[in-house]
């Protein structure tokens, strides 16, 4: 259960929530990016994006910005989906590689925060938010994954939900993994 994983068992700040690469390109039919079950992963993130706003808890937003063939960043499509932009006040990094720690702004702002805890949602599970766990485990920076808000592109070929489980299972290894309802439930009883 989330709520006795060491994330939650101190009364310390609130984790930061890690909102990895909300761009218009995960949603674009015909590209080779775009993600499964998009309108119920945006809700859930925008859900889990309300609750952190509205208890003044700190919110950090990931941007890809890569220079391949595929993932043209002059295009409309690297801009943020609307309704889940950053707000005043909250921190943006761009990465051109999948791990958020490409970007040295990023990478210098992690290793100056102390006991840093982040929950991460979004899109490019198989990429950004893969990489930038593994990475960060390597840094000793806990990270927690919400099962239920985060997206991958759709394999080919394969099953798009076994795909994600597998997925999953590989970051288990690297970071906590849970569900939104369990997280919200746990910050609710930490504060």
């Amino acid at each position: 259960m989330i709520a006795d994983h060491p994330m939650f068992a101190t009364r310390d700040d609130p984790p930061i929530l890690m909102c990895a690469d909300l761009q218009v390109e995960y949603l674009t039919d015909g590209r080779s990016h775009v993600v499964n079950d998009a309108e119920v992963i945006m809700a859930r993130c925008l859900e889990l994006m309300t609750f952190w706003r509205d208890n003044l808890w700190p919110v950090l937003h990931l941007k890809r910005i890569a220079q391949a063939a595929w993932f043209n960043p002059a295009s409309n499509l690297t801009n943020w989906v609307a309704e889940l932009k950053p707000k005043p006040g909250e921190l943006a990094f761009e990465h051109p590689l999948p791990s958020a720690y490409s970007s040295s702004r990023f990478a210098e702002f992690m290793s100056n925060m102390k006991s840093i805890r982040c929950v991460v949602l979004g899109f490019s599970l198989d990429e950004t938010i893969l990489s930038t766990v593994v990475d960060g485990f390597h840094r000793s920076h806990r990270y927690q994954v919400i099962s239920d808000a985060v997206a991958c592109r759709r394999p080919g070929g394969s099953d798009a939900a076994s795909y994600k489980s597998s997925v999953m299972k590989v970051i288990g290894n690297f970071a906590a993994v849970g569900g939104s309802a369990e997280l919200i439930g746990a910050s609710r009883i930490a504060v």
